[in-house]
């Protein structure tokens, strides 16, 4: 996430919102510390993930020649894997918060070489678009950290034209997620968790299920109905890749191995591997997954 919008980019909206919500700047620098290892390990990711990005196109029942804003596309996914499936005829936007994660969508799509996608810095509280704009909006592993939700769902309903869907994926319960509880509770034997308050922007804000779905319906969208994924994530590499792209990828477990002096940081992987290894296969690591998404339309 970024630190504001592309003003020259904005075309005429009688309704736009000229006042977006302020980001906690503590947020803001921690996914721009996090972005560079998110484009490092960005082609593991999306295959962890594909199941997610699958279940937000079946939701907003995305289909070729369609247009699609992706909300928190971090370094491009889902809006890549949904750019193949909108085809030519269709259109892709990806935005999010973060220069260094649109830095390293646009590298990524000119690896692809596709011509129907862009991406621009913009926060989900005041979208750079005018009414009317989009066939669909999905967000994956965004609306956690909004400062408003309710909010950033209603601008979404602004850029979508009439009967457009849109979809939102949010964790399930942690305890459910071993991706996240393998590693944290190891960590949490070496430094003492702050467990953050129901509300606060965390990756499990949402887990509880029915609380995004009441979001949606406060926001003012029609059908709003909630889906239990449940799948694996599955990585090919080894339980010692996982822990190293872990400890890489999250601004929180690098600040609190930080905190270690070197003999206790070594004995926290040694066990982080080992507690890894119950997920390992011939194929690599997988990982039981629940995710919650929620969809509906634009009335």
């Amino acid at each position: 996430m970024g630190l504001g919008v592309c003003l020259t980019a904005i075309p005429p909206a009688r309704h736009y919102k000229q006042i977006m919500d302020t980001p906690n700047p503590v947020m803001v620098d921690r996914w721009t510390g996090a972005a560079p290892y998110w484009e490092k390990y960005r082609a593991t990711i999306r295959q962890m993930l594909a199941p997610v990005a699958q279940g937000l196109v079946d939701a907003a029942r995305i289909g070729p020649g369609q247009s699609v804003l992706d909300i928190a596309t971090g370094p491009g996914e889902p809006a890549l894997s949904i750019a193949a499936v909108v085809g030519p005829a269709g259109s892709v936007t990806g935005i999010d918060l973060v220069p260094g994660m649109i830095a390293a969508a646009r590298r990524a799509a000119e690896r692809t070489g596709l011509a129907n996608i862009r991406f621009e810095v913009a926060t989900a509280a005041a979208l750079p678009f005018a009414d009317n704009s989009f066939d669909a909006v999905v967000c994956r592993f965004g609306v956690m950290f909004f400062p408003s939700p309710v909010d950033a769902v209603r601008e979404m309903l602004r850029v979508l034209k009439p009967g457009g869907r849109l979809a939102l994926a949010v964790w399930g319960a942690e305890d459910q997620n071993s991706f996240f509880h393998c590693l944290s509770r190891v960590v949490g034997k070496y430094v003492e968790p702050s467990p953050p308050s129901p509300d606060a922007p965390d990756g499990f804000r949402f887990a509880r299920p029915g609380d995004l779905l009441e979001v949606l319906v406060q926001a003012g969208v029609t059908e709003a109905l909630e889906r239990l994924l449940e799948f694996d994530i599955q990585a090919p590499i080894s339980a010692e890749e996982f822990c190293a792209l872990r400890f890489e990828m999250s601004e929180q477990l690098r600040e609190k191995a930080a905190k270690l002096p070197e003999p206790q940081l070594s004995e926290l992987k040694r066990e982080a591997i080992e507690a890894l290894r119950e997920y390992a296969t011939d194929q690599g690591m997988s990982f039981p997954a629940q995710v919650l998404i929620v969809s509906g339309y634009r009335p």
